[in-house]
């Protein structure tokens, strides 16, 4: 598209070097799950579909003339909305690149290697968070065995892997994504730093956060730490009877409110429930909370056992990568066009992500514009689970 006499061939250097920064970021979400990324146009809230594959059925192998008749699957596929189209702009006047590239100056090219990796940065940042937020889609949170994250064992590690377990999640793709303080506190564990104990040199020798226990251990920089509820005194209706598995839990008492993603619990039950919608008026809302609901029944009569949102606290998380779904695609264009002289797409190596990038020729200026859309949704609550820090 556009003209011939101006192109960004020239340009391809400066961007792959600009990615080599960008792909060194503390970007943990991107990587751990479902990606369906295109470099076919989508608008904002324009729906898309991305396949799901299913798990594999392993057998036994038998000897025979001809092999199995089988290995037939069903391809499935979820919808997701395209939610965010997102441009980082970079422009040179033309007096500003001639004294940049005189002699003695730093040159144009070299400035833009480092302006590109910012502006990329801030869009790959952007993505990361918006996969973080989905925190309030999980299904139940463990909390710290003290008082904070993997403190002095890997126990918080095998408890939030039972709640995936329990819950029927896949084993053979299992994600956690921490913050950096849970990643400084795991590196700090003995257990991890002697190879004779961990069974990997990786921790140790490369400071890579690996397979613990199945799960594959990430970073991120955008974990959040979210403002919760201000519920006082709320408790559960004892007049309703509330069986295993119930979602909607009916309460009669209590003040404030109970915001999407706070992690609550019930007197007489030890998990930790995530709130899937605002409660703000405890007394009329209740509670709704994520799959699979609720682990231990409240029979009728039971004496108004009391509802607890916990403090606010980090929200790192695991899940199984298909549990998670982000779909990347080109910003929409009419289609006639713009006012781009030239556009091309580069895909960063290791992240997956592809972004656009636009050259428009201005008045004694030139433009360039890298952009992206995308999307995110969890797909099945039940295989994603908190790690509520401290």
């Amino acid at each position: 598209m556009g003209s011939t006499a101006n192109t960004l061939t020239n340009l391809i250097p400066t961007l792959y070097l600009a990615l080599d920064k960008v792909s060194r970021e503390l970007v943990g979400f991107i990587p751990a799950v479902t990606r369906d990324s295109s470099l076919e146009r989508a608008a904002v809230g324009q729906t898309v579909r991305s396949f799901v594959a299913p798990a594999a059925t392993a057998g036994e192998i038998a000897p025979d003339v001809t092999p199995p008749d089988d290995g037939q699957q069903t391809i499935g596929n979820i919808t997701l909305a395209i939610d965010h189209a997102r441009r980082a702009p970079i422009r040179w006047q033309g007096e500003e690149s001639m004294q940049m590239n005189s002699p003695g100056g730093p040159t144009v090219n070299a400035i833009m290697v480092d302006q590109f990796a910012q502006a990329m940065r801030t869009l790959v940042n952007e993505i990361e968070a918006d996969l973080a937020g989905l925190y309030v889609n999980a299904s139940r949170a463990i909390v710290p065995n003290s008082s904070t994250l993997f403190s002095a064992t890997l126990k918080d590690a095998a408890a939030v892997l039972k709640i995936l377990l329990d819950n029927g999640a896949p084993i053979n793709d299992l994600q956690c994504v921490i913050d950096t303080t849970t990643g400084a506190a795991m590196r700090g564990l003995s257990v991890l730093n002697a190879v004779d104990t961990s069974g990997d040199k990786d921790l140790l020798r490369q400071g890579l956060l690996g397979d613990i226990m199945g799960l594959k251990f990430r970073e991120s920089a955008q974990v959040i730490t979210p403002a919760v509820g201000t519920s006082v005194n709320s408790t559960v209706d004892d007049d309703a009877a509330h069986a295993v598995g119930d979602t909607a839990i009916t309460l009669s008492a209590g003040t404030g409110t109970v915001v999407a993603g706070d992690v609550v619990t019930i007197v007489g039950d030890t998990n930790h429930y995530i709130n899937k919608t605002l409660t703000s008026d405890p007394n009329a809302d209740g509670l709704v909370l994520n799959e699979n609901g609720l682990r231990v029944g409240i029979p009728i009569g039971t004496a108004d056992p009391a509802v607890a949102v916990r403090a606010s606290s980090s929200r790192s998380m695991a899940f199984a990568k298909s549990a998670i779904v982000l779909a990347t695609r080109a910003p929409a264009l009419p289609a006639e066009g713009d006012m781009a002289v030239d556009r091309t797409f580069i895909t960063d190596p290791r992240s997956g992500l592809s972004f656009e990038v636009a050259k428009y020729m201005q008045y004694r200026q030139v433009q360039y514009e890298i952009s992206i859309a995308w999307g995110v949704k969890v797909v099945k609550e039940a295989h994603v689970a908190l790690l509520a820090g401290a």
